[in-house]
């Protein structure tokens, strides 16, 4: 059915005494998916309520530049704001214009695109971008105080789960074919439900040392403290220039972390806690840096075992050069300095 044949049933059902909402569901049990948006329905249903009574479109051959009126401007710019997913078709509808002077105007006039939603860890309340922005504010001048010492005393952990078999992308399944030739088919995967728990602790020099969780274990406080002890023990084998320093150690809020057993074995090993803002991810050098690496790294790979995942892992980190490491570490002062100048905002990538 043509949009005439929608502003007809719309017009009839309003007669009828139908709201909005009810005109709206017996387009739908009729049309089904061709069915006019919402916001389409109350539009017309607005416009007959004002005495309009004709369906048509307004009158506009022979002036199509006049339809770029300040007062239409003004009344598309209204009806995206009040609904930012309105398509094209449907405000050429609304207004009555076609829809090449609706998409000028959105573009042109309004200077307006048309964006995805950019999909974030959490929706932050106004009280956790502030404490984003403070933690930010805090650790920034902690590191420009003196970068050196910072990047020397600076070691940060994180888990994550290695699949045994992680799917590859799309971008990475591209083949070059000749003209005329279809596209190479790819069945969809996912990754494989065999996965093993990695613990990583690093610094700017390299991997300290990675634990794996063992099948049947679970990472409790326990566990964790034990883990922070022999992080105690690596960095006197392999750091011996930390012999004399106080740890700067980084670590998420999961509550693991964060546990009384945990806090205690910290303050014991006399490390500084270095402050971390809940739900911030964008700020750990292991969520925004490492883990995303690794994992490009093992799509399109198959391990059959455990054993097999660890070693793969660990021969990836082995073969990276110290100076990546350090890369991952030093891209925190942008982080944090963006947070800032987003006032606690996440941080793109």
């Amino acid at each position: 059915m043509e949009k005439i044949g929608h502003r007809y049933m719309i017009q009839y059902f309003h007669l009828k005494g139908l709201g909005p909402t009810n005109i709206k569901a017996e387009l739908d049990s009729t049309l089904g998916e061709s069915a006019s948006s919402f916001t389409t329905v109350k539009y017309w249903v607005a416009e007959f309520k004002r005495g309009r009574t004709r369906c048509q479109d307004e009158h506009r051959s022979g002036r199509p530049n006049e339809v770029t009126t300040p007062e239409m401007v003004k009344k598309i710019h209204k009806m995206v704001l009040d609904d930012r997913r309105l398509k094209v078709r449907e405000l050429a509808d609304m207004v009555g214009i076609s829809k090449s002077a609706v998409h000028r105007i959105l573009t042109e006039n309004l200077d307006m695109t048309k964006l995805c939603a950019r999909w974030v860890p959490r929706l932050l309340t106004a009280e956790q971008k502030q404490r984003r922005e403070d933690v930010s504010i805090e650790c920034l001048a902690k590191f420009h105080s003196n970068k050196a010492e910072f990047l020397r005393r600076y070691i940060t952990m994180d888990e994550t789960w290695v699949h045994h078999l992680t799917p590859e992308t799309k971008e990475q399944s591209k083949q070059w074919t000749e003209r005329g030739e279809s596209a190479p088919k790819k069945a969809k995967t996912v990754p494989s439900a065999s996965k093993d728990m990695a613990s990583v602790f690093w610094d700017a020099r390299g991997i300290i040392f990675i634990d794996y969780l063992q099948k049947g274990r679970t990472i409790n406080g326990e566990y964790y403290a034990n883990l922070l002890q022999r992080l105690s023990d690596e960095i006197k084998k392999k750091r011996p220039h930390l012999a004399k320093k106080k740890i700067l150690f980084h670590q998420d809020n999961a509550p693991v972390h964060t546990s009384v057993i945990a806090m205690a074995k910290i303050n014991e090993l006399k490390f500084e806690l270095l402050l971390h803002a809940p739900y911030s991810p964008d700020l750990a050098p292991s969520d925004y840096f490492l883990f995303p690496n690794l994992k490009k790294w093992l799509d399109g790979k198959r391990f059959t075992n455990n054993e097999k995942v660890e070693s793969a892992v660990d021969g990836y980190f082995e073969e990276l050069d110290d100076s990546y490491y350090k890369q991952g570490i030093e891209a925190i002062e942008h982080c944090w300095e963006k947070c800032i100048e987003l006032k606690g905002d996440y941080v793109e990538k």
